[in-house]
C-alpha cells in the first residue's frame, strides 16, 4: 500500500469511528495534540484529541441519529481532502437555539494532516446558514419579507 492509500484508508476509520462512535478507535487515529482549525465551528475550538472526542459527543446528544458519509476523497502528499455529508436530526439543544425535530443535511469540506498513520490537524468548513435554515432557526434569504415568519409558532400568529 503506498502512503497516499494510507492516508485516505486513515480518514475513512477515522469516520467510520465517528459514526459508530467508537472513540476508543478514534483515539488510536488521532494524534493527542490533535488541532482542529473551524471558522464555521466558532470558539473555543478543537485544541486536543480529548476536544474533538467531547465535540463529536456533544454532537450526539444534538443530532442522535447523525450520520455522515464520504462523498470525495483526495490524496496528495500528507493531506487528504475530504467532502463530507451530514444528516440528523436536531433532538438537542445546539448553542442559543432549542430542539427543532427537524432535520439537515450538509455538506462539508474538511482537510486533513496525518503524520505517521494519524491524523494531527484538520480544517473543516461548512455553510451554518443553510443548516440554521433547515433546522428552522433562521429565515432563508429567498423568503419574502412579508412572506410568514418560519420562527413564530402557529398561535403568535
Amino acid at each position: 500500500m503506498t502512503e497516499l492509500e494510507d492516508n485516505r484508508r486513515v480518514v475513512r476509520a477515522f469516520v467510520k469511528a465517528i459514526g459508530a462512535q467508537d472513540w476508543n478507535a478514534l483515539a488510536s487515529i488521532v494524534a493527542p495534540g490533535f488541532v482542529r482549525h473551524s471558522y464555521a465551528a466558532g470558539a473555543p475550538g478543537v485544541r486536543s484529541r480529548d476536544d474533538l472526542i467531547q465535540y463529536l459527543r456533544n454532537e450526539y446528544e444534538t443530532f442522535p441519529d447523525a450520520h455522515e458519509t464520504i462523498e470525495d476523497i483526495v490524496a496528495e502528499g500528507n493531506k487528504v481532502a475530504v467532502r463530507h455529508r451530514f444528516t440528523g436530526t436536531q433532538a438537542g439543544r445546539m448553542g442559543p437555539h432549542p430542539p427543532s425535530g427537524k432535520s439537515m443535511t450538509a455538506e462539508y469540506i474538511a482537510i486533513y494532516r496525518l503524520e505517521g498513520n494519524m491524523i494531527v490537524e484538520a480544517w473543516a468548513e461548512w455553510d451554518n446558514l443553510h443548516g440554521l435554515v433547515q433546522l428552522g432557526h433562521h429565515r432563508s434569504a429567498a423568503q419574502p419579507v412579508d412572506a410568514p415568519d418560519p420562527l413564530q409558532r402557529a398561535g403568535d400568529l
